[in-house]
């Protein structure tokens, strides 16, 4: 049989049926019919009402923090752009564009940003600069010997003169690692491997704050090897251990013994950090460490020895408490104030005993605004010293940051240095700074 002979029974099979109906039964059937082509065009303008209401009804606004959100994650999205080197591999550029303007008090010493304040006072100065400025390269190497090759770059327009537009580019960090997952080999230059952390401040950063007064930071070249250890998910260990290479000519020497004194020794630095993590956010970091070298200075052997401890103590989200203490002998070849020893004649060299530190406590009002205050010194033992050196030196500083966009933040900071003269007295000295920084 065809197909077509097939259908024709099924098509007419309707109309057959229909004509054996009662004339009644008919007429409902074809009321039943209309009912559900009307129910059909009710439910299409249903659907349509409820999209002509959703679409006038009024969209919610997003708050302040909902937006910096969103921006944050715009700008770590724009940070993932990876500038392509030579070697086809990923560079990044980085730094910061920062501007301060300044007021200092009269005890400067004929400087913006003065680690002691002057015996002698002059004219308080007061100016603006972008010196301070910093630019750098991050970069990830190749795959070697089990580990991931990284390092980074980092340089400022600090070197030159205040006074003129002769601002030199000047090589402040730089390093070269190889990490693996357990360990990192690197060499660099760098702070005191024993000296890891920084006051957060906008106002001194051509020069580490806090210099002179608890900070030891001279960024020299160094060999660093680490090993790390868990205890569980929430804690672990970090044991460090460094090759450093000292700046002796940072301690004065009378002019006679000059030539006698080695510009740079090796040092052995260690620091062994335990951390713990918890879950309301919370971390605590402590670290001991240790320093040894030896100065040579009139023919003779200088020991520098340290002992060293710094933390971060963060037991809620917003509030943190950082710091460094060190203690023990002839810390200048670091950072610290330029008086390491006491050469009294040939072969007879003391070196100065004596202890400092920092501490900074931080409280993060809102996600833009932080509010930190800093204290520092360092206080050297009077016995090793002559008439006129700094038996101690103390500053105070306390700032805001505020961050007007996610990588733009307006600073203030106010800060006094307390110097303590042998056989002199004391002398202060204020500073007050404004800085605007970009994040890029």
């Amino acid at each position: 049989m065809h197909r077509s002979q097939l259908f024709l029974p099924l098509i007419l099979l309707p109309s057959i049926v229909l004509a054996q109906l009662s004339p009644d039964q008919s007429q409902i059937l074809q009321r039943l019919e209309r009912l559900e082509q009307q129910n059909r065009m009710l439910m299409e303008e249903v659907r349509e009402l409820r999209q002509q209401i959703a679409a006038t009804r009024p969209q919610p606004v997003p708050s302040l923090e909902e937006r910096v959100d969103v921006q944050e994650k715009r700008t770590e999205e724009q940070a993932q752009t990876k500038v392509e080197a030579s070697q086809k591999f990923p560079l990044s550029i980085t730094g910061m564009a920062l501007f301060n303007t300044f007021l200092t008090g009269r005890n400067n010493n004929g400087l913006e940003n003065p680690t002691v304040a002057a015996v002698n006072a002059g004219p308080a100065t007061s100016g603006a600069t972008f010196r301070q400025t910093m630019v750098g390269l991050k970069y990830e190497g190749p795959q070697a010997l089990g580990g991931t090759i990284r390092g980074s770059v980092m340089m400022d327009f600090f070197a030159g003169s205040s006074a003129s537009l002769n601002h030199l580019l000047r090589l402040r960090v730089a390093n070269l690692s190889i990490d693996w997952k357990n360990q990192s080999l690197s060499v660099g230059q760098d702070k005191p491997l024993i000296s890891f952390r920084e006051p957060d401040s906008l106002s001194q950063v051509g020069v580490s704050a806090f210099t002179s007064a608890g900070n030891l930071w001279l960024w020299q070249p160094q060999v660093r090897f680490e090993q790390r250890a868990a205890f569980g998910t929430n804690a672990g260990l970090r044991a460090q251990v460094s090759v450093y290479q000292t700046v002796e000519t940072a301690s004065d020497v009378p002019p006679q013994f000059a030539a006698s004194l080695e510009r740079s020794r090796p040092a052995l630095q260690g620091r062994f950090e335990l951390w713990r993590q918890f879950e309301n956010g919370g971390r605590i970091e402590i670290a001991p460490g240790f320093h040894t070298s030896t100065t040579h200075v009139a023919g003779t052997s200088v020991p520098s020895r340290l002992f060293t401890l710094d933390w971060s103590i963060q037991p809620l989200v917003k509030w943190k408490l950082t710091g460094m203490f060190f203690t023990g002998e002839n810390s200048s070849n670091m950072g610290s104030l330029r008086q390491g020893f006491t050469v009294l004649g040939p072969r007879n060299v003391i070196p100065v005993h004596g202890s400092g530190g920092w501490a900074q406590l931080s409280y993060s009002a809102t996600k833009r605004l932080t509010f930190n205050l800093i204290n520092g010194q360092q206080d050297d033992r009077n016995v090793d010293l002559r008439s006129g050196a700094i038996g101690k030196n103390l500053q105070y500083a306390s700032n805001l940051q505020y961050r007007l966009a996610p990588n733009v933040f307006l600073g203030f900071e106010a800060s006094q240095i307390r110097t303590t003269y042998l056989g002199i007295g004391k002398r202060l000295n204020n500073h007050y700074d404004l800085a605007l920084a970009y994040l890029f």
